[in-house]
């Protein structure tokens, strides 16, 4: 549904529902404000089950209304079992929540989608981002389909892969001398000067919505039950706050059973602001990032202060995961589930080890670790386990390497 106001998080001040994503007051963050009478006559299980295989079958939760195309994507990835890794790390289920299977291989197609309707919305002629690969290729990707101009800001050195997954769409990147802050603060600067849909800046308390989605086709893919813990990969903190606030809505308008779960963040050692102020229990101060896992590489995190709330208010908790698990992580989940992730992956993984390791999680639990993204885009990351060998053409021969006897 379009909404028509927008409320500061921080100090309750309420505005015009335009393209603005910070308080002029207080510099807090915006966020869509719903008529939630109206939605608790409205929405119920089965108005949602008739609705498009899609995010947009959660539209009325929505702060844009659906494209034409809402049919055709993103959202409703699959939700598998996976007790083969369940077992491997000490958990009694766990379901992989496969967002690699979106048209750009990751979530932020998600969020992408909902900042895209909303910038048609307003008129926009471009649609632009800073990004650390998987958002310039869904912003990419979404801009071509929607017949919109697509202009995204990068550090420089990202990897080929993901340039190359954005610019096929006919999106121009520029590529900044500097790590991801510094095209955040860029870009920041570059708003008041265009006219353009920046998702993660001017059109950022609509953008951050779509990651509710997740909560809720969690939800709904498991009978609308919630799990007993979620595992998330941390950047910026704003898909971890918005999955929580998911759970959240869906418990307040009476379609979930169960608690609400805990949810658990991983971040990677080498840039993990929230983890340390999890730690430390205090506010989180930036960090030069230096990991590998780039997607995830936020070293100033927008929403890092209210992911620590809610790990406190969930019972969770956000761990810093050492460099060097980060690929043995990513290797353990394709080794026993068949499923190839990204660094960010391998991050949640390693907070799922951590959790276990901690006895936070255990035999008793039920848990949904999400797969934010595909390992083909980063397969440097993965310790591969199988090997290549080279032979002749002759079956002899091949026996004889299998160490077959005939």
């Amino acid at each position: 549904m379009s909404v028509d106001l927008l409320r500061c998080r921080k100090c309750g001040h309420e505005y015009p529902a335009t393209a603005t994503g910070i308080c002029s007051a207080c510099f807090g963050p915006l966020e869509p404000v719903y008529d939630w009478d109206e939605l608790a006559r409205t929405v119920s299980r089965e108005s949602i089950e008739a609705g498009p295989r899609s995010l947009w079958r959660y539209a009325q939760l929505l702060p844009a209304d659906p494209p034409a195309d809402a049919a055709s994507g993103p959202g409703f990835t699959p939700l598998v079992p996976a007790p083969r890794f369940a077992a491997a790390v000490g958990v009694g289920e766990v379901y992989l929540k496969l967002d690699l299977s979106n048209p750009t291989h990751s979530f932020k197609d998600r969020v992408v989608a909902v900042a895209t309707a909303k910038a048609l919305e307003f008129g926009f002629d471009t649609l632009s981002a800073t990004s650390t690969g998987n958002l310039a290729n869904a912003v990419g990707a979404r801009a071509a389909a929607s017949g919109l101009r697509a202009i995204i800001f990068c550090p420089a050195g990202l990897e080929l892969e993901k340039l190359r997954a954005t610019t096929v769409y006919g999106a121009t990147i520029f590529g900044v001398r500097g790590s991801y802050d510094d095209c955040s603060r860029l870009v920041s600067e570059l708003a008041g000067e265009v006219e353009w849909g920046i998702v993660n800046v001017n059109l950022r308390s609509y953008y951050s919505e779509g990651s509710k989605t997740l909560a809720f086709e969690i939800v709904e893919q498991l009978g609308w039950e919630t799990p007993d813990a979620v595992v998330i990969p941390v950047g910026s903190g704003s898909m971890y706050t918005k999955v929580w606030k998911g759970f959240q809505q869906f418990e307040q308008l009476g379609l979930v059973d169960g608690a609400l779960p805990r949810l658990f963040g991983g971040q990677a050692e080498g840039c993990s602001p929230v983890a340390a102020a999890f730690a430390e229990d205090r506010r989180v101060t930036p960090v030069r990032p230096h990991t590998v896992a780039s997607s995830i590489a936020i070293g100033n995190p927008a929403d890092g202060d209210l992911t620590v709330e809610v790990a406190h208010a969930s019972g969770g908790g956000v761990y810093a995961v050492p460099e060097d698990e980060i690929g043995q992580s990513i290797s353990l989940l394709a080794e026993t589930a068949g499923i190839f992730g990204e660094g960010a992956t391998g991050v949640a993984v390693g907070a799922l080890r951590a959790a276990v390791e901690r006895g936070e999680l255990g035999e008793r639990d039920r848990v949904v670790l999400l797969v934010t993204g595909t390992g083909l885009k980063t397969p440097q990351l993965a310790e591969a386990s199988g090997a290549i060998v080279e032979i002749e053409p002759d079956v002899d021969a091949l026996l004889a390497e299998l160490g077959v006897t005939a």
